[in-house]
């Protein structure tokens, strides 16, 4: 597929428009590039560089998987504190290629700081020399593949060339679009909130669609922020929102090799000076960061493979926050419970099974269930004015709500997924033709 506007106004994407990201401007101290590398067949942006003329905090948080891309070997040995620059490419996720992979990290890091302390040279009235070790890199794509070293390094001078340091809705649309794969649209969202007197913002994009399942994050995502905060606190904070956002998503529960979520502060914003991760101040950059978070992981799951209907699963009253999350993920995971939502078939006895397999404490006795609005199992016992036609026009909808109450204590969670379509097949099935 070739990603343009036209991406916008497609029909499988028509609650999707441009108007959506329009408070989308300028951010101080992030700079942005795209250009194709030629890594797919068709032309479209596939390389996109973030920049940060003065350096920036950051954190991430990384895939659990044991077989990791070699981007992520990478990412895990850097030690600074200060970050110049995020590379991103698609196409290819450099996994499972060794040490071949790894030195291609190695050697892009190398020529990617020479040129921008070239272009730091040129344009700063201070410049500083470039580090490899501040360069963090994405990749994204298929695995086993060989990383197309040249192709990159080839068009590297293009992307310094292109660097915007002034952007708006457009650009940021543009590196969205450029870090997507099966996707079918580009995901942003953004925030604004104030740490103590000062107005800060918060412009996040991610990338994902299929072999989504949590264990860390199940995508990639990235966070730009005004903000002054050391990446200290910001690790505190992201590990802090993961858990309920992109750990709380699910397309198909199959967990990659690449996943990774960053936040970038540029320090750009005059806020008062943040020591302490309990700092009242910083009570409202916590809740933007995690809106933001929650934004993109629930526009990664309503952009799944092959996704007709957006569930939500609510799981209340359990024992512990583990069981709350094992009965949440064993009904988003099972595919006899995703096929009858996508054939809108109110099979609740499915709901039960995952239920049952979740090895949660239940005590069938206090366990209802509803969808939507509707009571189903009420402590045990079908409702008595239950009525499968209410439910049956209820699951129609594109928005689709499922709450467990478990009645043996006061943990709660609550999961995003999809359902598992015919599409979904297709698409999997010539993923790499």
């Amino acid at each position: 597929m070739v990603f343009n506007i036209n991406n916008f106004f497609d029909n499988r994407n028509r609650k999707s428009k441009i108007a959506d990201f329009q408070d989308l401007d300028h951010l101080d101290g992030v700079s942005i590039s795209t250009v194709s590398a030629n890594l797919y067949d068709q032309k479209r942006d596939d390389l996109v560089l973030f920049y940060f003329r003065s350096g920036a905090s950051h954190a991430s948080v990384f895939t659990q998987s044991r077989i990791v891309s070699e981007n992520i070997k990478w990412n895990k040995k850097i030690s600074s504190k200060n970050l110049s620059a995020l590379l991103i490419n698609t196409r290819n996720a450099n996994a499972l290629t060794g040490s071949t992979g790894y030195n291609a990290i190695k050697e892009l890091a190398k020529d990617l700081a020479n040129k921008l302390s070239e272009k730091q040279n040129l344009d700063e009235e201070y410049s500083k020399e470039i580090k490899s070790n501040e360069i963090l890199f994405a990749s994204t794509g298929t695995i086993g593949e060989k990383f197309p070293l040249n192709k990159i390094k080839n068009v590297i001078p293009s992307l310094i060339k292109n660097i915007k340091y002034t952007q708006n809705k457009l650009i940021w649309m543009k590196a969205a679009m450029g870090i997507i794969t099966t996707d079918t649209k580009p995901k942003l969202a953004m925030s604004e909130c104030k740490i103590g007197s000062t107005i800060v913002k918060l412009y996040g994009i991610a990338k994902g669609s299929g072999m989504i399942y949590p264990n860390m994050a199940t995508t990639l995502g990235f966070v730009f922020t005004d903000a002054k905060l050391s990446s200290t606190i910001l690790q505190k904070i992201l590990k802090e929102s993961i858990k309920t956002t992109f750990n709380a998503i699910s397309c198909d529960g199959d967990t990659s090799t690449n996943d990774m979520v960053s936040v970038f502060a540029t320090n750009s914003a005059r806020n008062p000076n943040i020591k302490d991760f309990n700092d009242p101040k910083l009570k409202n950059f916590r809740q933007s960061l995690n809106d933001v978070l929650l934004d993109l992981a629930k526009r990664v799951v309503g952009d799944g493979e092959g996704a007709s209907k957006f569930i939500s699963i609510s799981c209340i009253n359990a024992k512990t926050l583990d069981d709350a999350k094992n009965i949440c993920f064993s009904i988003a995971n099972s595919p006899l419970v995703k096929t009858a939502i996508a054939g809108e078939d109110p099979n609740w006895g499915r709901i039960v099974m995952a239920i049952g397999k979740s090895y949660a404490k239940i005590d069938e006795k206090k366990l209802s269930i509803k969808i939507g609005p509707f009571k189903i199992l009420h402590k045990g016992n079908l409702f008595k004015d239950y009525d499968e036609k209410n439910v049956s026009e209820y699951m129609q909808n594109e928005l689709l709500d499922i709450t467990i109450d478990i009645g043996l204590g006061k943990k709660n969670f609550k999961a995003y997924t999809m359902d598992l379509t015919k599409k979904y097949i297709e698409i999997n099935a010539d993923y790499r033709s």
